[in-house]
């Protein structure tokens, strides 16, 4: 009947354990799992000719052509996209990916430095001249793909404002 019984001695107790039980989808069938546990084929949606995550996120491209048109500026959005007219204004992004950059790049370089400061002891100057650039560096062009990847996200999953 595909059960197996799992007994732990010391607590006395015996759990039935079903073989086809799907952790996190709380024995639910998986939208990418067919019936009998097999990978369900590709969907059909519409993405032919679309960038993927990782590249529009790299090289800020639009979600539904694939032009170099996301960004103004270094960080900044541009109203719309120049070859298909989709308008960029229209996705909520947020702060998200600043804070989380933010924190994420300030405690790996904190621990850089901290590394650095320990093992070689270098002059203050040093520590300015290597982890300002650095960290400026790294946050901007974080900051640009984590706006790009969170815009093509939205995109694709249709996301919009609550109650419209």
């Amino acid at each position: 009947s595909g059960c197996v019984v799992l007994a732990l001695r010391r607590r006395r107790v015996a759990v039935p354990v079903h073989r086809r039980l799907r952790l996190g989808w709380l024995g639910r069938r998986s939208p990418l799992m067919t019936d009998d546990g097999r990978k369900a084929p590709e969907s059909t949606d519409n993405t032919k000719g679309q960038p993927a995550l990782g590249e529009a996120a790299l090289f800020g491209l639009c979600p539904r052509c694939g032009e170099r048109t996301l960004f103004a500026g270094w960080v900044a959005f541009a109203p719309r996209c120049r070859a298909c007219g989709l308008a960029f204004d229209r996705f909520n992004v947020g702060d998200g990916p600043a804070a989380f950059l933010t924190l994420i790049i300030g405690a790996i370089l904190v621990g850089l430095a901290a590394w650095l400061a320990v093992a070689v002891s270098p002059p203050w100057w040093l520590h300015v001249l290597l982890w300002v650039p650095l960290g400026l560096a790294l946050t901007i062009g974080g900051l640009r793909a984590a706006k790009a990847a969170l815009l093509w996200s939205e995109y694709r999953q249709k996301a919009g404002e609550a109650g419209q």
